[in-house]
């Protein structure tokens, strides 16, 4: 069987894959919707929020430090990448023990593209079309009541680090009616308190991930900045892609109708 991955590389597979290793956390999950749990034989040691205990599979490493030998031993049929959190490095080794299907995610479209992807490889077609179709329902839901609120998105404390407009996180704000200050800039700026009080933002969101914002960090910010809404919230909302956002999507509904 033939496919192009996102990256518009031709993928050569025998038949619908049986052993599968992710290197995604996200596509760890969106793999369990698939109910495809028993062919997973790999993931990382970041992947959550599954309905096994991470001891019935391999921990094949991280994102980006991944142990080949432990790979290479599973025999997967597929290895399932992301362009954003893996390196070019890892998908040429992997390259060698099987073939790595790489997901490229920076917008709402193109995790529509992933799920179709995902059900024509895995002979799930009918569950593709279902999760997609929930998606456009809750994309309607969300575009239904923006507010558009003048926005700050950080991701990193020392520096200070937030968003560009060609990122996926990007993408969900805009979906659910934060406007990105940093829209214009590319990729992870980094920024400062002086060029973000300039900004003059109505909404400082602070992600829980990568940086792990807390309580304290929330109270240092508010303090700095009083008459801007300083907000905790769910990195994974923002940026886990797949059939993910059935779930962020309706917590940034409800997070919405809060702020």
């Amino acid at each position: 069987m033939k496919c192009k991955d996102q990256l518009n590389r031709q993928i050569l597979l025998k038949d619908s894959p049986q052993r599968i290793i992710s290197l995604v956390p996200s596509i760890t999950y969106t793999l369990s919707d698939f109910q495809l749990n028993d062919n997973v034989v790999g993931i990382t040691r970041f992947c959550k929020f599954l309905p096994y205990s991470k001891k019935e599979k391999t921990i094949i490493g991280g994102t980006k430090d991944i142990k080949i030998d432990r790979i290479k031993s599973l025999k997967p049929d597929i290895i399932l990448a992301n362009k954003e959190e893996n390196t070019k490095e890892i998908v040429e080794q992997l390259e060698r023990i099987a073939p790595v299907f790489v997901s490229d995610i920076k917008n709402f479209e193109d995790n529509l593209v992933f799920l179709e992807k995902i059900g024509k490889i895995f002979d799930k077609e009918i569950l593709a079309k279902y999760f997609i179709n929930k998606l456009y329902s809750l994309q309607n839901l969300l575009n239904s009541h923006k507010k558009n609120k003048k926005s700050v998105y950080l991701i990193w404390k020392n520096p200070w680090m937030t968003i560009g407009g060609d990122t996926y996180i990007n993408e969900m704000m805009k979906l659910s009616g934060f406007d990105n200050l940093y829209k214009d800039k590319k990729r992870y700026p980094v920024t400062d308190i002086k060029e973000m009080k300039k900004l003059n933002p109505e909404l400082i969101l602070l992600s829980s991930e990568p940086f792990p914002f807390k309580v304290k960090h929330q109270r240092e910010l508010q303090e700095i900045f009083p008459n801007t809404e300083v907000k905790l919230v769910e990195g994974e909302a923002f940026t886990w892609f797949g059939t993910y956002p059935l779930k962020g999507l309706k917590y940034l509904s409800e997070l919405n109708k809060k702020i």
